[in-house]
């Protein structure tokens, strides 16, 4: 074989590695740190804002079952690290009435803040999110440390929150 067919064939299998690789192991999206979050009583909240924290964005709809059943892990999970300087936004899908966000975020006692998204402004931000539940952990430098689709591995988020919680004095 010529030196040169090798070589295209190295170089081809290596294109289709890198391809597989991609597929296999997608990046997580950048989130633009701009990102604003439209909140049920009309605040605005950014991403930026709060840099240094690290922060879970979670994408549901109040119709979707799995979304309501991490719902307690993800009120607890609010509950017990906020003060450590955890932060978590809920961000309702586009096509979920507000009046029913709305009734759903009263009912369930929810005490984090939750975003709506009408427009579809901030799915979009996050790159697309075809399905829910869909979270997002992003760090305190910005970058996502885990996008996890389905229903939260709590243990897992539990593991890499901790890592930039702040110490208490009890």
């Amino acid at each position: 074989m010529k030196k040169s067919t090798r070589l295209l064939i190295i170089l081809a299998a290596g294109a289709v590695l890198a391809g597989l690789a991609t597929l296999l192991f997608p990046p997580s999206p950048r989130v633009p740190p701009q990102t604003e979050f439209i909140l049920l009583d009309g605040n605005k909240l950014t991403l930026e804002s709060l840099r240094g924290r690290p922060v879970l964005v979670s994408f549901w709809a109040t119709t979707c079952a799995p979304c309501v059943e991490e719902l307690p892990d993800l009120i607890k999970l609010y509950q017990e690290w906020q003060p450590r300087g955890f932060e978590l936004i809920a961000v309702a899908m586009p096509y979920d009435p507000p009046i029913r966000v709305q009734e759903f975020v009263k009912q369930h006692a929810v005490p984090y803040p939750v975003a709506l998204d009408v427009q579809g402004k901030v799915t979009s931000a996050f790159g697309g999110v075809p399905y829910v539940p869909t979270a997002f952990l992003i760090a305190p430098n910005g970058k996502t440390e885990l996008n996890y689709t389905g229903r939260l591995d709590i243990a897992k988020a539990r593991r890499i929150i901790s890592r930039y919680l702040k110490e208490t004095g009890s």
